[in-house]
């Protein structure tokens, strides 16, 4: 659905040129759900405009659908579906109203327009909301009502830029479960970007780490963490003293774990940590040394984009103003 070789767009002022994306490689097959996750200004918004034929490339090549985004923009936009970092639908129309003009502007019959809107207004619970102004929406309402708009004419590709950005924890996971629901009853290959860790990791079949502009890592989320991170293993003591000796004497781990004391706090990252804490806990205790408490943390994608670039992608992550190239 998706291939590209090279892909690069730079940005250039009075004061500087900035290389936005840099010669991205990527390619999303058929019925993928593909997250595209990184901090703000990585890249992520300008990928998906220039894959959405909204910007043109300064380098490198992009097949969409089978077509190329830059001489043949008219048939990618035919075949997919685009649901921006803003609201869509215009605040003085009723959501019906922009669902019937968006099929109508991309060629569907009256009768047909009707009948697709319809379809998504029930699969996207928009039933007695449909007819009222955009502009008395909630937030999350809103939201799909955009994915409505990008779906009405069955698209086979749907890109989702920052799909729960500004709505509430109950609106995201509402959100997310509708685009599960119709990716598996459409089918639908889907590409999002998202800052939010949980949803990339929940959502995505594949999550592509950008940063910089450039493709750092590309897995599932589980490899990922896998490769990436180990399993975060938490010892607590009654003192910094039984902390220091419980480090002293190896804790009876493999060499390549990661060993950090804070205080009376010890915390070892490696591999296997759930199934290594009990045998950790039996030999501290065969040396004499008592834990007060443990905590076993699987990694996070957080604990991926750390280890391959030396940050955290939640201090990186900031809101976005509007207007912003990403």
């Amino acid at each position: 659905m998706i291939r590209t070789s090279g892909l690069g767009r730079r940005f250039t002022t009075r004061k500087a040129t900035v290389d936005a994306v840099r010669e991205l490689d990527l390619e999303v097959r058929e019925g993928e759900l593909v997250a595209l996750l990184g901090p703000n200004g990585a890249g992520k918004s300008t990928t998906l405009r220039m894959l959405t034929t909204l910007l043109a490339p300064t380098s490198g090549t992009a097949t969409v659908a089978g077509h190329d985004v830059t001489t043949a923009q008219r048939e990618v936009r035919h075949r997919i579906g685009y649901l921006g970092q803003g609201t869509g639908a215009g605040h003085s129309q009723r959501g019906r109203d922009e669902l019937l003009s968006q099929g109508r502007a991309y060629g569907m019959g009256s009768r047909a327009a009707k009948a697709r809107a319809d379809e998504l207004i029930g699969s996207l619970e928009l039933d007695g909301l449909a007819d009222r102004l955009v502009s008395s929406l909630s937030g999350g309402q809103r939201r799909r009502l955009d994915i409505a708009m990008g779906l009405i004419h069955a698209p086979a590709l749907l890109f989702l830029d920052e799909p729960s950005t500004g709505l509430d924890p109950q609106s995201r996971a509402n959100l997310q479960q509708h685009i599960r629901a119709l990716r598996a009853a459409h089918d639908t290959t889907v590409v999002l970007t998202t800052h939010y860790l949980d949803e990339a990791d929940q959502l995505a079949e594949r999550v592509v780490v950008i940063d910089g502009g450039r493709v750092i890592a590309d897995d599932t989320p589980a490899k990922l963490k896998s490769e990436h991170a180990g399993d975060r293993i938490t010892l607590t003591f009654d003192g910094e003293r039984e902390a220091t000796l419980a480090v002293r004497t190896g804790l009876g781990i493999a060499s390549g774990a990661r060993v950090d004391r804070r205080g009376p706090v010890v915390t070892v990252e490696t591999a296997g940590g759930a199934a290594l804490a009990p045998k950790l806990l039996r030999g501290l205790d065969d040396a004499g040394l008592t834990v007060a408490a443990v905590e076993v943390a699987r990694p996070t994608l957080d604990d991926v984009f750390l280890a391959l670039t030396g940050r955290s992608l939640r201090d990186e992550t900031t809101t976005p103003e509007k207007g912003t190239d990403q």
